[in-house]
């Protein structure tokens, strides 16, 4: 055989980087090159007509053997070993390792010999068990995970689906891979996220949440839309862009929205039918002590002069005690007219909210001296509750500015631009830290908010120690003009 090789297939097989091992028909070792040692950890003197068992694992022998005499009645050409390529080595100190293995036969006169090329796969194999566990680790996290995990190619098709979606979507993974993620999306909504995806694609972004500002909607296999929330990212793989969408079913949470957002309507709309059945209450109450006790003290009032006129020869304690009477009767007269435009000025019924508010900062300067500067729109006619609404928060507002601010001004905005009413008051005097105001100073400010979020407005208070505070409110009126 020897003199077979030529010296270039000589220097071919000792250079090279793969195992060369040549054993004759009875399985004796006949050529074990440099790199055959490096695998095999055998010196080639140790070798060389050895049996080949010796570089096998034992249980690997026999069919090692039963191998090469089939692959002998063949037709000889060179094939891989195993029913996968890989095989298992032994080498000098006991320990197995992973070959891929390839053999060929040659004759040489009446003898024939097999050559086996090999070549040490362990970090390949490793390598591959490594990725395997990992594998085994990311499926196990994303089956484990209780948000569905959905990842397409380029084309939109489903290249990864976890338990979670296939609970979600009712259905199952081996039916979801490979469809189209339409599948899973309600027909009106496909065009505009094959959009969104497009344009994250060519944005580069690596995560983005979908619909931030919007519900998206997914669809079951039974053709059941629901609300999600969903998260997408992307990643390149050897030039394919893959996207990732990480989605949640929040339909419960939507319906506990809506189920509170309804039961929040009703308090509402009970509050604003309860304020409006108060302010009928007060009004009534104020307009019977307007018209029925103040008639009846002015009465009294009219028949007391009369009295003192025709008792001239009266003593002097009895005209004194007349005096007196007449002071407390018009005083009770004006106390009966304070609590019944407290109550509610009679005006706001009779003459609107312009006229009302007009009388409010009137008393406000007659009964604290300070100054008020009044602005107000022309087109102020508007319904109860709105136009109540209004007068109460510019009542409070100015009430409050006399119990806490020590101004020595005050100005009042009252305007209306389109459906929306809008009132400012401001004032010079010593503010507050606005995040203190929660306190037992500030219910003024918390009924001002009560009333007004009753109605879908707003209230905006902006105070500074030693810079006053200004109170402004924006609150909607469509519909509410008309006649009173």
């Amino acid at each position: 055989m020897h003199r077979a090789l030529t010296a270039a297939g000589l220097g071919i097989i000792e250079s090279a980087m793969d195992a060369v091992i040549t054993v004759d028909e009875d399985q004796r070792v006949m050529v074990f090159n440099p790199a055959a040692e490096r695998v095999f950890r055998w010196p080639r003197d140790k070798v060389i007509g050895q049996k080949l068992d010796m570089l096998l694992p034992e249980r690997y022998r026999k069919a090692h053997q039963a191998h090469i005499v089939a692959f002998d009645r063949g037709d000889g050409h060179a094939r891989g070993m195993g029913p996968r390529t890989v095989l298992n080595g032994l080498r000098s100190d006991g320990e197995e390792f992973p070959i891929e293995a390839s053999i060929s036969r040659y004759n040489e006169g009446e003898q024939t010999f097999f050559t086996v090329i090999l070549r040490d796969v362990t970090e390949r194999v490793q390598a591959e068990e490594r990725l395997a566990r990992s594998e085994a680790r990311m499926r196990g996290i994303l089956d484990s995970a209780m948000d569905a995990i959905i990842t397409v190619d380029g084309r939109q098709h489903i290249v990864l689906f976890n338990e979670a979606a296939e609970r979600v979507f009712g259905c199952p993974r081996h039916e979801a891979l490979g469809a189209p993620l339409s599948w899973f999306i309600p027909e009106r909504y496909r065009a505009v996220h094959g959009e969104h995806v497009r344009r994250f694609g060519e944005a580069g972004g690596t995560r983005q949440r979908m619909g931030a500002q919007r519900v998206v909607m997914g669809l079951r296999r039974n053709g059941e839309e629901f609300p999600i929330e969903a998260s997408i990212s992307q990643i390149s793989e050897e030039g394919h862009k893959f996207f990732t969408v990480i989605l949640r079913d929040v339909t419960e949470r939507h319906r506990a929205e809506h189920a509170l957002e309804r039961s929040r309507e009703e308090v509402r709309t009970l509050a604003v039918a309860a304020g409006r059945a108060r302010e009928q209450e007060m009004s009534r109450i104020a307009r019977e002590l307007h018209d029925e006790l103040g008639q009846a003290l002015t009465s009294l009032k009219m028949d007391l002069s009369w009295l003192r006129d025709n008792v001239a020869d009266a003593s002097q304690a009895a005209k004194t005690k007349l005096a007196a009477m007449q002071v407390l009767l018009d005083g009770t007269v004006a106390a009966t007219r304070r609590i019944s435009s407290n109550l509610r000025p009679l005006m706001l019924d009779d003459l609107g909210l312009a006229a009302a508010a007009e009388w409010q900062v009137q008393n406000f300067t007659q009964r604290t001296g300070i100054p008020v500067e009044l602005a107000m729109s022309h087109d102020l006619d508007l319904d109860d509750p709105y136009a109540t609404t209004v007068f109460r928060v510019l009542q409070e507002s100015l009430t409050n500015i006399a119990k806490h601010a020590g101004a020595s001004k005050v100005e009042v905005a009252l305007d209306r631009e389109g459906d929306v009413v809008t009132l400012m008051v401001r004032d010079d005097g010593k503010g507050f830290q606005t995040a203190e105001a929660p306190g037992r100073n500030s219910f003024g400010l918390l009924g001002i908010r009560e009333r007004v979020g009753l109605l879908k407005g707003e209230v905006r208070v902006e105070s500074t120690p030693g810079h006053g505070t200004t109170v402004e409110m924006r609150l909607p009126v469509a519909g509410a003009g008309g006649a009173r």
